[in-house]
């Protein structure tokens, strides 16, 4: 018998008012059901709300370092739980033991990090003209705000959202994945492990469409951070800056690496692999747009054919597996969808494009990795985020040519080249429309003391992580004084 998971409003584990649950299943085996969580509603919102307005006073004015404190202890506790963390994410999510464990070091990374921040929660003094005034700026948190996070690393975007909010002195009200409730209950157990006060995080599971539009309208939010879709962050962000408050948003990348004569290919191959196919693709910094030199196009696609065949596709527990199930039937579909669009629209299936059933694997939502070559910029694939392990081919004359179709996209989220002409790769720096770029390595490599996010469609509002975690965060008040 499945376990059932409540709500965590003002330090305590309680029921939704509906009385309705919904459950929590393993991608890779659709008979296990991994638990029941909270099907809640605005009545259960409005509680968590209040809940956290309640606790705003004394938790801003908590000393900031008291308040980084909790995050200092959390690293330990992430350390101490890292098997059981990873173990779960590998249940929920599909991913691969390996990949889980990944996610979880990164996690740890960014906490090593954001822990120091409430040290750096600083302002400015600036010179006045008048000779007589003291004049300083201070950073002020803004009040509840909402944390609404995806599912393809649950644990790693919900804490690095929820740490730097609470660092600045705001109360959250934290809205996980549907899919990912499971693992989100465990970060609320270590949150409060490490001291978090009554009040200060609230989570509360449900639907997106019920939980994100009362958070998304709720005059006593004064913020939102989202990463999800662009069409839902999008109608989002209209809903909160309508009425004033701050928005931020990561959400879509259809990302291209450029790959040009002089480059390593045996290297690059492995780079598209890392960034194109592991997590099945669900990243939104992945791969998903190879643009090559022609006069290289046909060995580098039978090398990238030949590194995809030899990827394991299995439960995320099998020895040197590199890839488990996608996340659900959803993006199962998602995936055959485009498949099917690309083959219709002329694109060469290369490899891959299927679903597999074989071995056991029926009763998950496994997939091949796949490879299309004649990709035009006509062409769905193209143009739209798939989210999954797929990568399409495009050829192309001339370096020229290749940053012209780099920058034809809506999406403007990360980018790679692979060369070794320094020129090309300077040049790709200052030209490529995305937030975050990379010259030799894979389009979704990041560290955490570096700020990420994206232009164009891929992103609304300040910088994540870095030096800039907590602008978001934060007001700043402008103090003069006249003794």
């Amino acid at each position: 018998m499945s376990k059932t998971y409540y709500n965590y409003i003002n330090g305590e584990w309680v029921a939704s008012k509906t009385n309705e649950t919904y459950a929590s299943i393993n991608p890779a085996n659709t008979e296990e059901i991994l638990g029941y969580f909270q099907q809640s509603n605005k009545e259960d919102v409005e509680l968590a709300i209040q809940s956290a307005e309640n606790a705003f006073y004394e938790w801003s004015h908590t000393a900031a370092p008291t308040r980084g404190d909790v995050i200092f202890k959390l690293i330990g506790l992430l350390e101490k739980n890292q098997e059981e963390l990873a173990t779960i994410i590998t249940k929920e999510v599909g991913k691969s033991f390996r990949e889980a464990n990944g996610e979880v070091r990164k996690t740890i990374e960014a906490m090593k990090q954001f822990s120091g921040e409430a040290t750096r929660l600083t302002g400015e003094t600036i010179p006045s003209h008048d000779n007589d005034i003291f004049g300083y700026t201070i950073r002020e948190p803004l009040g509840v705000v909402g944390v609404i996070a995806p599912y393809n690393f649950p644990l790693g975007i919900g804490i690095w959202k929820i740490a730097p909010a609470i660092i600045a002195g705001n109360t959250v009200i934290f809205k996980p994945a549907s899919n990912t409730s499971l693992i989100s209950v465990k970060i609320i157990e270590l949150f409060e492990e490490a001291g978090v006060p009554a009040g200060v995080i609230n989570m509360v599971t449900g639907p997106g469409g019920v939980i994100g539009d009362v958070i998304g309208n709720h005059p006593k939010i004064k913020a939102v951070s989202f990463t999800g879709s662009t069409d839902v962050g999008l109608a989002l962000g209209k809903a909160v800056t309508s009425r004033g408050a701050k928005m931020q948003a990561e959400m879509g990348g259809k990302n291209p690496s450029i790959i040009l004569e002089d480059a390593d290919l045996d290297e690059t191959v492995e780079n598209l692999v890392i960034s194109g196919f592991l997590d099945n693709g669900q990243r939104c910094t992945g791969t998903s747009r190879v643009i090559v030199l022609k006069s290289i196009e046909k060995e580098l696609t039978e090398k990238l054919v030949e590194r995809a065949k030899k990827l394991v596709i299995a439960d995320g527990f099998t020895e040197n597996v590199d890839n488990g199930p996608v996340i659900d039937e959803g993006q199962l579909n998602t995936y055959l969808h485009y498949v099917n669009s690309a083959i219709e629209e002329g694109a060469t299936l290369e490899y891959g494009g299927k679903r597999l059933t074989e071995n056991g694997l029926d009763k998950g939502y496994f997939v091949l990795p796949t490879i299309f070559s004649n990709v035009s910029s006509e062409m769905t694939i193209y143009k739209e985020e798939i989210f999954g392990p797929v990568i399409g081919i495009t050829a192309v004359d001339s370096y020229e040519e290749a940053m012209q179709l780099a920058n034809d996209n809506e999406f403007g989220l990360s980018s790679t080249i692979y060369t070794n002409d320094l020129n090309k790769a300077f040049d790709f720096i200052r030209e490529i429309e995305s937030g975050v770029t990379h010259v030799n390595i894979p389009s979704n490599y990041f560290e955490n003391q570096y700020p990420f996010g994206g232009k164009k469609a891929s992103s609304i509002g300040p910088r994540e992580q870095g030096s800039t975690a907590l602008d978001f965060w934060t007001d700043y008040k402008t103090v003069y004084i006249k003794p």
